[in-house]
């Protein structure tokens, strides 16, 4: 069967089918999922019949598929070293207790790239939902390279040749995580062009989201007030679009060249099973394997491994 598209919108999004991707696919069928998550930045696939070993598999036709880190104290219940655990859920599959994960967690329902805060960039995403809460959790999504083309001519004068601050505690400490500016200081930071040409397309895109914190060269207030003008610009209602799930269902997104975040519902309540794998910027310079383990250790205290006094704190915010 050949593969279907269906648009979501003019420039942004698209509904695939036609082909069973858990099965090994021809160089040809391959350049052609390739080509359409290009022009689209973000597809959404349908009762797929991945499962954790297939989702791994098919990642790998887009490149060099991440290794999910390891945190100090916190075993992983995923079965792929590839899978990043996305859900709710603890090791033993109950709902998430742990005050410290939980208030980290809330990070994700703010406009972001994934991975923005590491020196070498993500770009496809693969979100397989392995369960869906009976309401809410959609993933929501905006469109980066058209929000760029439509920006006054003034604007991207004003904007060419900046960079930006990019970190993983400065989006966590925005969500209501108890980091001091002091401590988003000390810890791992990455430095980014706000606008680049996004390679599969050569469509210029914005580089921006929760996870940026400072404009290089800028005044700290004037910088962040920059930032904030330019998501809230991304996420105007016509680049935005929501996408909910069943199980099998999966959503892939380029981070070069879109914003994502996670829709609300009730994650004490209900169970969400999420399982992610995060494919390497092919433009990306040669780094470690397991490079987001290594920063994650450099930086201490973290949501997943917090110290003693951490915790009280984490406590007393909650």
């Amino acid at each position: 069967m050949a593969i279907r598209v269906e648009p979501l919108s003019e420039r942004f999004g698209a509904e695939v089918s036609g082909v069973d991707i858990t099965r090994p696919l021809d160089r040809q069928t391959q350049r052609e999922i390739i080509d359409i998550q290009n022009k689209w930045g973000v597809t959404v696939w349908r009762d797929t019949g991945l499962d954790d070993a297939s989702h791994v598999a098919f990642s790998r036709i887009f490149g060099h598929v991440e290794l999910a880190p390891r945190h100090s104290g916190k075993p992983s219940r995923m079965s792929e070293p590839e899978l990043f655990d996305a859900s709710n859920l603890d090791l033993a599959g109950n709902i998430v207790d742990n005050e410290s994960i939980r208030l980290g967690a809330k990070g994700n329902r703010l406009w972001h790239s994934d991975s923005s805060f590491m020196q070498v960039r993500s770009a496809q995403a693969l979100l397989l939902c392995h369960e869906a809460p009976p309401h809410g959790g959609p993933t929501w999504f905006a469109d980066t390279r058209s929000a760029y083309e439509d920006l006054p001519q003034a604007m991207k004068g004003r904007l060419e040749g900046l960079e930006a601050v990019h970190s993983y505690f400065w989006s966590r400490r925005r969500a209501g995580y108890p980091y001091t500016e002091e401590e988003v200081d000390a810890k791992p930071q990455a430095i980014h062009p706000l606008i680049h040409i996004h390679a599969g397309s050569g469509r210029k895109a914005l580089f921006v989201g929760a996870h940026t914190r400072d404009i290089v060269g800028m005044d700290r207030e004037e910088g962040r007030k920059l930032i904030d003008e330019l998501v809230e610009w991304c996420t105007q209602p016509h680049y935005v679009f929501a996408v909910h799930y069943k199980p099998g269902d999966m959503t892939i997104w380029d981070n070069l060249c879109s914003l994502h975040r996670g829709g609300e519902y009730d994650d004490t309540l209900y169970r969400r099973d999420m399982r992610r794998t995060t494919v390497r910027d092919p433009l990306a310079p040669p780094a470690a394997i397991d490079h987001f383990t290594k920063m994650f250790s450099a930086a201490g205290d973290t949501p997943f491994s917090p110290g003693d006094a951490m915790k009280e704190r984490v406590l007393a915010a909650g």
